[in-house]
């Protein structure tokens, strides 16, 4: 039972880290770590088919290996989820306590971000 569960786990993990890489907010490498913890533990080949991935696999293996983020990648993150976040406080709402809540998640994830080491060469 344990085995099935880490098996979905990961796999919403995975759906989550994938749709991470098109939304700033949410992020992709913590997601696709989850997922191969998960199928570690569970699933070998599931594990080894996320590691071998040509694209997937990059962003756990840079991670794994360099604990950083790529520079290119944190000004990336960082202007879409800043245009992101305002847009929402600006026109999506009139609301000024949801307004300063948008503001609050870019400043947090902002820090999150900025907080990993910068890799400068691939």
């Amino acid at each position: 039972m344990k085995r099935y569960l880490l098996i979905v786990a990961g796999s919403i993990s995975l759906a989550l880290g994938i749709i991470g890489i098109f939304l700033p907010v949410l992020p992709t490498t913590p997601f696709l770590l989850l997922s191969a913890a998960c199928w570690l533990k569970s699933s070998q080949r599931l594990y080894d088919w996320l590691l071998s991935h040509p694209r997937l696999g990059k962003y756990i293996s840079d991670f794994m290996v360099h604990k950083a983020i790529p520079l290119r990648i944190k000004i990336i993150s960082v202007s879409l989820l800043w245009i992101t976040l305002l847009y929402c406080a600006i026109f999506v709402t009139d609301l000024l306590w949801l307004r300063i809540l948008f503001i609050a998640i870019a400043i947090g994830v902002t820090i999150h971000i900025l907080s990993f080491k910068t890799r400068r060469k691939s």
